[in-house]
Order: structure tokens, then C-alpha cells, then sequence
């Protein structure tokens, strides 16, 4: 089995800086894709940021220039550095992983997610 767990979550006023961090751990061949995803409440899942294994990333444009992902291979741990927060930040920010399980099954995985609130 495979396990996500993501934290570093909280409360920050507008204009404020918070950073995320997950560590993938169990049953790992090897990790492709790893990323952030955010549920607002009432709304659909959105993605945030992806990462490559070779460090190629991706980022909404909602928050291109504020948040920065990053990702350690050898400890399959992944980051998100967000800065200059706004309140339509405020949702619950799920990690996501692209996992080999063994040199032929590839799987999905999800964190339990993180609130973060930006308000003052």
C-alpha cells in the first residue's frame, strides 16, 4: 500500500505565506507526476501545481507567480510554497501522486487534504 500525507495547513490573513508538504511513502517502484490539487467549498476540484519526476512543472494560471512546487525524488516528498495568499485561495489543498507500485502496476493516489483559510 501506498500512503500520501499532506500538511501544513492553516489560517494566514491576506497577503500572507504558507507552505504545504506531503511525503508519499509504502510500496513505491518509482513516482512520476506529483502534485497539488484544491477543493472550495461548493466547488469542483481544481488542480494547483504538478511537478515530473525531471522537474518539468505545471501551474494554474490563478496562481502563477505566487506558488512554487517542488519535489525531493529521494525522499518522495513534494512542496508548495504559496505566497502573496488571497481569500479565494481558501479551500482544502489535496497532494496527488502518480505511483508505480512495482515495475508494471501504476496507481493514483490522494493525501487527506490540508485547510487552508486566508482571511483577516
Amino acid at each position: 500500500q501506498v500512503q500520501l500525507v499532506d500538511s501544513g495547513g492553516g489560517l494566514v490573513q491576506p497577503g500572507g505565506s504558507l507552505r504545504l508538504s506531503c511525503a508519499a511513502s509504502g510500496s513505491i517502484f518509482t513516482i512520476y507526476t506529483m502534485g497539488w490539487y484544491r477543493q472550495a467549498p461548493g466547488k469542483q476540484r481544481e488542480l494547483v501545481a504538478t511537478i515530473t519526476s525531471g522537474g518539468s512543472t505545471n501551474y494554474a494560471n490563478s496562481v502563477k507567480g505566487r506558488f512554487t512546487i517542488s519535489r525531493d525524488n529521494d525522499k518522495n516528498t513534494i512542496d508548495l510554497q504559496m505566497n502573496s495568499l488571497k481569500p479565494e485561495d481558501t479551500a482544502v489543498y489535496y497532494c496527488n501522486g502518480d505511483v508505480m507500485v512495482t515495475r508494471w502496476e501504476r496507481r493514483n493516489y490522494w493525501g487527506q487534504g490540508t485547510q487552508v483559510t486566508v482571511s483577516s
